[in-house]
């Protein structure tokens, strides 16, 4: 197999490349994105717990 050939991808590489690496953005983002959220969520519910058996 020819690699240069294969990653210049008959002259289109510029946009075949770009492509799976906004894909690939894309995907990350959306695994972290909801992780942090939950993570932000959570602290904020047992802060909220918190005050809450203190009014109690």
């Amino acid at each position: 197999m020819n690699w240069p050939k294969f990653f210049a991808m008959g002259g289109y590489a510029v946009y075949v490349w770009s492509s799976y690496a906004l894909a690939a953005v894309v995907l990350i983002l959306n695994i972290y994105l909801p992780l942090r959220r939950r993570k932000k969520v959570r602290r904020l519910l047992r802060e909220f717990l918190r005050l809450k058996e203190q009014t109690r």
